[in-house]
Order: C-alpha cells, then sequence, then structure tokens
C-alpha cells in the first residue's frame, strides 16, 4: 500500500427539501435522498461524489466499498472488475421487490443498473483524487474541455403550491397548474438562470392542456427551443394528436409513449426528433434501437446509471457512430453532481442539445460556498484540480440529519400522490 492508495471509504445518505413537483408516477415527496461518497487516501486526500441515496444503492455500496481499500485512484479497471464480482451474481431482492410497486420513471432506481451504478459512484471520487494527485481538472483527465461552459436548460414541472405532509414552509415557486402560471414559472427560471432552451415535464395532467402550455410558452418565449416530456404516459395515439398540435414548435419529443416498440411508433409517423432516458439507458437497448432502424434520434446519458464519465464517454462516440443525438438526463440533485455533469458535457464533442438540470428546485448544498452560479444559461468548467468542489462539513452534517430524521428510504411517488387522491391508479399509459 501506497501514500496514495485508499485507505477508506465513507459513504453518507442526506436528504434535502424537493418540491411537490408533478409528474406521470405522481408527485415528488417532500424530501430527496442522495448520497454523498469519500474516498480517502492514506496520504489523507479525500475524493468525492454524490450518487443515489435509496436503500438498495445504499446497501449495494457498502458491499462493495471494502473492496477498494489498498487501491490506487488510478486503477478503475481493478475497481470495476472487483465491484463487478461481489455485485453481477445478485443483484438481487431487495431492489427488484421494491421496484414492482413503482412506475419505472427513472432507470435509475432498477436492479439492472446496480453495477453500473455503484461503479459509477466510486469512479467519479477516483477521478477526483487523480485530479488532485495530477493538479489537472477531471474534464482534462477526460481529454480535455471542447467547451469552456456547459449550457442547461430550463426545467419547468406543473405543481402543487405545497407538500399534503406540510413538513417544511412551503417552497417560492408556488403553484402551477395552468399555461399561465407555467409562463411565469418559465419566466422567473430564465431571468435567475439565464436559460436558453426550456423543457416542460408532462404526464400529468390532461395531454391538451400540457400541449397549451407549450404553446404558451412558444409565444412567450419566441425562437427558445422547447421539448416536452410525458415519461411514456401517453399513448400511440395520444403521442402523435399532440405532436400535430405542436407542429413547427418543439426541438425534441421527449418519451411521449411507453417501451422502444410504441416510440418507433410514433416515430414512423413523426418529423419531430424522439430523444429518450428510458429505453435507451444501457448498451443492449442502445443496440436495439439501432437493429430498428433507430426510431430514437436522441439520447439523454446519465453518469450515474450508465456506469460513470468514460462510460458516458464511450455512448457518446457509438451515438456519433450512428448519427444520433446526445445529450444529458437529470434527476434532483446538489453541486457535487452538478460538477461531474459538467466536466463530462465540456468532455464531449458530440454534446448536441442543452443539458437537464433540476437544480433549480433545490435551495440547499452541500459543497463549500454554498449554491453554484449558472452564467447565462451554463455552468462554467472548473480549472482547479479534480471535480473543483469541496465538502461543507456542517452542511453535510446537517443534510445528513435531514435522512435521519425522516422515514423515506425509496422514492415513490406514487404512495405519495395516493395521500392527495386515494384512488390515482398510477396507469401507464394513463391518457
Amino acid at each position: 500500500m501506497t501514500q496514495h492508495s485508499i485507505a477508506h471509504i465513507r459513504i453518507t445518505p442526506i436528504a434535502f427539501r424537493d418540491p411537490p413537483l408533478l409528474n406521470a408516477a405522481g408527485i415528488h415527496e417532500p424530501w430527496a435522498l442522495r448520497s454523498i461518497i469519500e474516498l480517502e487516501t492514506e496520504s489523507g486526500l479525500v475524493g468525492i461524489n454524490e450518487s443515489y441515496g435509496d436503500q438498495p444503492m445504499l446497501a449495494a455500496m457498502a458491499k462493495a466499498a471494502p473492496s477498494l481499500q489498498g487501491l490506487s485512484p488510478w486503477a478503475l479497471n481493478e475497481m470495476e472488475a472487483r465491484v463487478t464480482a461481489l455485485l453481477a451474481p445478485d443483484t438481487s431482492n431487495a431492489a427488484s421487490e421494491f421496484q414492482g410497486t413503482h412506475i419505472s420513471l427513472a432507470p435509475g432506481t432498477h436492479v439492472s443498473k446496480t453495477v453500473a451504478k455503484v461503479i459509477s459512484a466510486f469512479e467519479v471520487a477516483m477521478m477526483d483524487l487523480q485530479g488532485q494527485l495530477a493538479n489537472a481538472p477531471v474534464v482534462d483527465l477526460l481529454g480535455g474541455a471542447a467547451r469552456d461552459s456547459v449550457p442547461y436548460s430550463a426545467y419547468l414541472f406543473f405543481k402543487y403550491a405545497e407538500h399534503i405532509d406540510r413538513p417544511y414552509a412551503p417552497d417560492a415557486w408556488g403553484e402551477a397548474l395552468t399555461s399561465e402560471q407555467i409562463v411565469g414559472q418559465a419566466r422567473r427560471m430564465t431571468d435567475a438562470y439565464g436559460f436558453k432552451s426550456i423543457k416542460l415535464k408532462a404526464g400529468a395532467l390532461l395531454p391538451e392542456l400540457e400541449a397549451d402550455a407549450v404553446l404558451a410558452l412558444a409565444k412567450a418565449f419566441p425562437g427558445a427551443p422547447l421539448r416536452i416530456d410525458p415519461n411514456g404516459n401517453w399513448r400511440v395515439a395520444t403521442s402523435l394528436s399532440v405532436v400535430e398540435k405542436l407542429r413547427g414548435v418543439l426541438e425534441y419529443y421527449e418519451d411521449p409513449a411507453p417501451g422502444l416498440d410504441g416510440m418507433a411508433s410514433v416515430a414512423q409517423a413523426c418529423e419531430v426528433p424522439l430523444a429518450t432516458n428510458m429505453v435507451v439507458t444501457d448498451l443492449k437497448e442502445f443496440r436495439r434501437n439501432a437493429e430498428m432502424g433507430c426510431p430514437v434520434k436522441i439520447v439523454l446519458s446519465d453518469h450515474h446509471y450508465w456506469g460513470g464519465l468514460r462510460a458516458t464517454q464511450r455512448l457518446a462516440l457509438m451515438c456519433e457512430t450512428f448519427g444520433l443525438g446526445l445529450s444529458m438526463h437529470s434527476n434532483s440533485h446538489l453541486g457535487v453532481s452538478l460538477m461531474a455533469m459538467t466536466h463530462l458535457a465540456a468532455s464531449v464533442p458530440h454534446l448536441s442539445y442543452a443539458c437537464d438540470t433540476h437544480y433549480p428546485w433545490q435551495d440547499d448544498e452541500v459543497v463549500q460556498g454554498g449554491r453554484l452560479r449558472f452564467e447565462a444559461g451554463s455552468m462554467r468548467v472548473p480549472r482547479s484540480p479534480g471535480l473543483g468542489v469541496q465538502l461543507d462539513r456542517e452542511a453535510l452534517s446537517r443534510l445528513h440529519d435531514n435522512y435521519l430524521n425522516t422515514t423515506i428510504r425509496h422514492r415513490d411517488d406514487l404512495a405519495q400522490m395516493r395521500k392527495y387522491d386515494p384512488d390515482f391508479s398510477g396507469q401507464q399509459p394513463r391518457f
């Protein structure tokens, strides 16, 4: 073991406030769960990362963590081999059992992604260490920056004014259930962050009302790239009806119908390129999309479940080879994940569209200096070593206390929605 070998692995679950945002599965719970990973070397350097915080993921990371002890931060292939050997044989019952009662909006919750998620969780922290040792930013370890800053999009949601549980004061965004309120939400977000592209999460209200909101956005923000994402909650006929109503308005059409077969049916009669973070989520699904003639034209990657930064770079090369566009999916996250996303996106020349981010919906932070700042809708790529952010120990302790004081241990938008509407089925596609 050398002075820079990994000696200690710390995984800290955290929880932070999450607004009552509506989606196809139901509604966000009051607390979003994440984990903070720290890898400390014999010499005292600490590499960090942020990942999922649900109980199955915490258990998987805890099982794999001891295998990292003694590894060099540069030994990424060996780390992958060890994690795969430990987790692949039994990617297992707790995760698959919990998955059975949930609508699968987020591929990152699926048991088939366990190995890739844990590899990603450790890889980013190891690359943060590598950057500190080499006195270089992570983007340089990935081949260098193709751009100095990374564009992100405004991510709009229909939402209630406050959680039914009222665990804390209502958020400052207020209610958004009408086209006028969505336009107001967009103005506030674009004014505050400078975003140029706008995405609306759909699949929650009647499709015609959600389409009306996009038309209102097109009128209020002429020329702005617009997207709509119903998370596969529309039948093929509904998907085609909506895209006809939005003819000439959309930049791309994200996951309108469920499954790759459903998307292919939409693509046959739709001129707008289809994007996904739901039906092309690993290389097996990528191959099937290619074999079907690529009905999905844009892959929304996510290094958290694609297997890390380097795996996502390989995905980018495949997208370029097959003539597909590439951008990034987002979930509720804080600044460590945002920095990892930014380093990765900066390193990919083929990045085709502004990336998604939930960051404006969170009001807390776990990094030193507090909330990260966007400039004209983009995040500047740090030039300091590693990820370019460090943990705020007081904030980490406070967010860990939030985790200890909530009973939430995995995300369940369906159960949360049934507190508002006991008859809510969560059936997909619903419209």
